[in-house]
């Protein structure tokens, strides 16, 4: 079971300059407490819990990414799951959406096994690293516009951070296309006007500097509400994950 972190030094500005290295990116992350209402609903959560749970101590904070320190593949989500997340301390674990996720990340040949029930389960991704837009877990799965853009400087500065080893984005969902765009045009990309459009396959090749170029793809997010009334079906994630498997081995 993950140990939430001490309380303190508590970060109540996110920035994404000074930053040397993931796992002090992480440690930070860990330490938000920028967003008064979302920290209360984690806490509350934490506090409360699922009665299935309640033998668990919650992780109660905002959750890092996931993955190695210079991965070829990013997946971008929406944010932490309340009785997931939330719960394990891990992004995507402990949940439906998890499930689908990682059973199709180890199909595909980017996780050495198809689960990811709680933190220290021996999960391991090839050369991808999966994060969220917003790292605290909203009422309602519903981060406001004001909670995102303050949530954004932790995706720039861990998009920065990577960026030079990163050939392929994956963005589940409208929420995590937009706020992928939006931090890979502030990292340099150029975006093409009209602004490229959300949807399930969609692809668009992104010039950034120094004659790199990231390929992002869009992705129906697997939430239950996509996976249960069949608009997101198995083979559909596998075939968005395996172009980003792919791409990743290209030369």
């Amino acid at each position: 079971m993950t140990t939430p972190p001490d309380p303190t030094p508590r970060s109540d500005s996110p920035s994404a300059d000074g930053w040397s290295d993931l796992a002090a990116l992480d440690a930070a992350i860990s330490d938000c407490f920028a967003c008064p209402r979302l920290v209360a609903w984690r806490e509350e959560v934490a506090r409360v819990k699922r009665a299935s749970f309640a033998h668990e101590t919650y992780w109660g904070r905002p959750v890092p990414g996931f993955g190695p320190e210079h991965p070829e593949i990013l997946v971008v989500g929406l944010a932490p799951a309340a009785h997931g997340a939330n719960r394990t301390g891990r992004i995507f674990t402990g949940d439906r959406s998890g499930d689908w996720l990682f059973a199709s990340l180890h199909r595909v040949g980017l996780a050495n096994q198809p689960t990811s029930v709680h933190a220290d389960d021996g999960l391991e991704l090839a050369g991808t690293r999966v994060l969220s837009a917003v790292r605290c877990a909203p009422p309602d799965n519903k981060p406001t516009t004001e909670e995102r853009d303050t949530c954004a400087p932790w995706l720039d500065a861990e998009l920065g951070l990577v960026l030079k080893s990163v050939r392929v984005v994956v963005a589940l969902g409208g929420f995590g296309w937009q706020a992928s765009l939006t931090a890979l045009a502030r990292v340099g990309a150029v975006i093409p006007v009209p602004r490229p459009k959300f949807g399930h396959g969609a692809e668009v090749v992104l010039a950034l500097p120094q004659d790199q170029q990231v390929r992002l793809l869009g992705c129906y997010h697997p939430s239950q509400q996509n996976t249960f009334t069949g608009r997101l079906t198995e083979a559909m994630l596998d075939d968005v994950l395996g172009r980003a498997a792919a791409a990743r081995l290209r030369p």
